[in-house]
């Protein structure tokens, strides 16, 4: 089980290091262009953000909904 949770931090961190990442659509795209290199970088940051947002929530459900069945058993 160890190997398990060490393999998955470490793609965690590989995803988190990872080059440019670009998450936005046609229309934010344009908008972005329009505003600017420093601006379109700044909102394709907050679209990340709002994206990671929901795993990590489930993410953190999930652990302790498996922590406590774990102890059940």
């Amino acid at each position: 089980m160890k190997k398990l949770i060490s393999f998955f931090i470490v793609m965690l961190l590989c995803n988190m290091i990872s080059a440019d990442l670009w998450a936005q659509c046609a229309m934010c795209t344009k908008t972005s262009a329009q505003l600017g290199q420093r601006p379109a970088e700044g909102m394709n940051t907050g679209i990340l953000y709002l994206m990671a947002t929901p795993f990590v929530i489930m993410g953190y459900i999930g652990y302790r909904w498996w922590k406590s069945n774990k102890k059940e058993a």
